[in-house]
């Protein structure tokens, strides 16, 4: 299991743990959507576009990794490593996200709390990098809405 906790309330960063030993820390990106970690000595960079509907994560030769479309819609997609990987909100108003393998749920992510912006991931069959990249995701789009609505 992947946890996510916020490191402080001022800044956005957080540090992820794999079944309890910490892996990254993800570091948000102040000018743009998206952000940056770092796994076994690998820099991974994630960007999104002008609306933040599609991520794209760069290895540190600048290389595509990975690719979300859809993102915050209720179905959506990441393509990586040759293969597409299906994810849906799992209720309008909740906030668990569903990984789907042939249309069945085989894992899941969702908030630990709306205070503290934890998150817990079971994203069997991915890599580690790729498991962060989608909870990196998927913590830019739930800021953003944060965002908008105390707008």
């Amino acid at each position: 299991m992947l946890t996510a906790r916020r490191a402080s309330m001022w800044r956005g960063r957080y540090e992820i743990e794999s079944d309890g030993r910490p892996v990254t820390v993800w570091d948000p990106s102040w000018w743009r959507n998206g952000g940056d970690f770092e796994i076994d000595g690998r820099r991974f960079q994630v960007r999104a576009n002008g609306w933040g509907t599609k991520y794209r994560m760069f290895d540190q030769t600048g290389t595509e990794v990975a690719l979300v479309e859809r993102a915050g819609r209720k179905h959506w997609t990441m393509r990586a490593d040759g293969r597409t990987y299906e994810f849906r909100r799992a209720s309008f108003f909740g906030n668990r996200q569903e990984l789907l393998t042939d249309g069945v749920p085989t894992g899941s992510m969702h908030r630990t709390s709306a205070w503290s912006g934890g998150v817990e991931a079971e994203l069997p069959g991915l890599s580690l990098p790729l498991q962060v990249f989608v909870v990196g995701v998927q913590i830019a789009i739930w800021q953003a809405q944060q965002a908008a609505a105390s707008a």
